[in-house]
């Protein structure tokens, strides 16, 4: 078994009594030392948000981590600030089969307690993302309703909505749940058709990746939508 203890500060969390780095190791140590976990393993990200799970360390951690490791954190904030986030996790130390400490919770998902802890935790993010689903098709069908044309022919309208399909993948809905919305939104597909597709709404995140690279470049890009959080699209 190898324990991962895992550190993380952002920039502005530097100076912040309690999140400092060497307060995370102590912790981690303390109890490493009580429940006879032997060396740990140090992974740390050093000024890097939370706001997504894309980050250096962490990734080498969950390329390495195998069946019957700990991936260790002092706080849970420290690994994760998305409900979202965390449950696909915990997801995935489920199917491969090693466990997420997290001691300020006394969460261990390799115990029974652990276990109801995660499946609680699962079912709160189905929850949340059928939240994120009904609020878009209640504000696009408001919008509707005012006379607004939703979708094609409206450049702004258009990088609006490419802006709303950008935010629910990036919270975890997928390419069927984000088309289901917007056609429950009555939203026109903003290159045309008669409704939203898995494949047009892939279509439409391609796009704004592009305008992304084109940016980044230094090139003219005519019309996009604002910056989304930096990170890999959820699977």
């Amino acid at each position: 078994m190898t324990v991962y203890g895992y550190l993380r500060v952002s920039s502005a969390e530097q100076a912040r009594s309690g999140l400092g780095l060497a307060a995370q190791r102590r912790r981690i140590t303390e109890q490493g030392n009580a429940r006879g976990w032997g060396q740990v393993e140090w992974a740390i990200d050093d000024g890097y948000s939370a706001k997504s799970l894309d980050r250096p360390a962490l990734a080498d951690v969950l390329n390495r981590i195998g069946a019957g490791d700990r991936l260790v954190v002092a706080k849970l904030d420290r690994l994760s600030r998305s409900v979202l986030d965390f449950a696909q996790l915990l997801k995935r130390a489920e199917r491969e089969r090693w466990s997420v400490v997290v001691l300020e919770l006394d969460l261990d998902t390799g115990t029974a307690i652990g276990t109801f802890a995660v499946n609680v935790l699962a079912a709160v993010a189905e929850l949340e993302r059928g939240l994120i689903s009904e609020r878009t098709s209640a504000a696009l069908q408001a919008a509707k309703s005012r006379g607004k044309r939703l979708g094609v022919g409206n450049r702004h309208m258009e990088a609006a909505v490419l802006q709303q399909i950008v935010k629910l993948r990036y919270d975890g809905l997928s390419l069927a749940r984000i088309a289901d919305a917007l056609n429950q939104g009555g939203v026109a597909p903003v290159r045309g058709g008669v409704k939203w597709y898995p494949s047009t709404v892939r279509s439409a995140l391609r796009s704004h990746e592009l305008d992304r690279e084109a940016e980044a470049a230094g090139a003219s890009v005519v019309s996009r939508p604002v910056s989304t959080p930096d990170g890999v699209w959820p699977a």
